[in-house]
């Protein structure tokens, strides 16, 4: 098969027809060897009847079906696995970004044969202003914090061959952060200049994107155990230091210092510090917790493929 198209449904349910729509009249432009995988991560609205209605009507749409809603990054991984094509598009369906930007990344693909992967960059990043100054300085630090040398603005949409999905495949980690596995993934690279549009609303909340950041953190920089260990020595030897002074005032000097507030505040903030240290640690001791289990990242209820009947799989992905 030439050429897969992967995306990802929750909440997706308004957007579902015009996407299939506009990529298929796009997709055929270019070859009619293709097929289009929707990975169904457990929307809690009618995306899935959608979808299967679509797999009905064309055969060259599967439908992958999860237990439940496993996150965005798994399930796009889960995609990513059951895909035939040569060439593999990654795109979210929401319409943010045009369904017929495709034509451009294989274009550009195609004339540049040297490259696996080709992903969009947005012109302006997508979002309200106070979004954006968030996204940049999560980047800013993420970079900072690890080897990584991610764009902050980064687009979703991206081409790239099998040879380059088949060893992004390799991570298997269950806490998953897709931009960094593209980065750590590695192989020759190029962009192009798309426009996202904002829809005004999204799922990823307040607790979503929190949780995000320290997973991007934690997975991919082990700086804030290290920075933690230089903290601790710089407040011990600055303590010494006092220490060393108060003894000084009270053998040399016969001077007694007094100062609850001072005293109270120091306290208040060693213990703060002791509980961001042992936080930060303990997130990283359960990540290596969550890991070594092993555990299936996604489980797939049901597939939807019309080179096999319609029938309940439990294979974990």
């Amino acid at each position: 098969m030439e050429l897969s198209i992967v995306t990802t449904l929750f909440y997706s349910s308004p957007y579902i027809n015009e996407f299939y729509n506009r990529i298929s009249k796009s997709v055929k432009k270019i070859t009619d060897d293709y097929e289009i995988i929707f990975v169904n991560d457990g929307s809690p609205d009618n995306s899935l009847e959608i979808a299967v209605d679509l797999y009905k009507k064309d055969q060259k749409v599967r439908v992958i079906d999860l237990s439940r809603n496993f996150g965005h990054h798994k399930a796009i991984m889960t995609g990513l696995r059951f895909a035939k094509g040569d060439k593999i598009f990654l795109i979210n369906c929401d319409l943010e970004e045009a369904p017929e930007n495709i034509r451009e990344f294989y274009r550009k693909l195609s004339e540049n044969p040297d490259f696996d992967v080709i992903y969009g960059i947005q012109e302006v990043r997508k979002g309200g202003y106070f979004n954006k100054i968030i996204g940049e300085i999560f980047y800013i630090v993420l970079n900072l914090l690890s080897n990584l040398t991610l764009n902050s603005k980064m687009a979703f949409s991206r081409l790239m061959t099998r040879q380059y999905v088949k060893n992004l495949l390799k991570f298997r980690e269950s806490e998953l952060f897709l931009p960094g596995l593209w980065d750590l993934t590695g192989y020759k690279h190029d962009t192009i200049t798309i426009s996202a549009y904002h829809k005004g609303r999204t799922s990823y909340t307040l607790n979503k994107k929190l949780a995000l950041i320290v997973n991007a953190v934690t997975s991919f920089s082990d700086k804030p155990l290290i920075y933690i260990f230089y903290i601790g020595i710089f407040i011990s030897f600055i303590s010494g230091l006092f220490g060393f002074y108060f003894v000084f005032r009270k053998v040399i000097l016969g001077d007694v210092l007094t100062g609850w507030t001072s005293l109270i505040l120091s306290l208040w903030f060693i213990g703060g510090l002791l509980i961001l240290f042992i936080g930060t640690i303990g997130i990283y001791l359960s990540k290596v917790f969550i890991e070594t289990k092993r555990r299936p990242y996604t489980i797939i209820k049901k597939k939807y493929n019309k080179t096999s009947t319609e029938e309940t799989d439990n294979e974990n992905a």
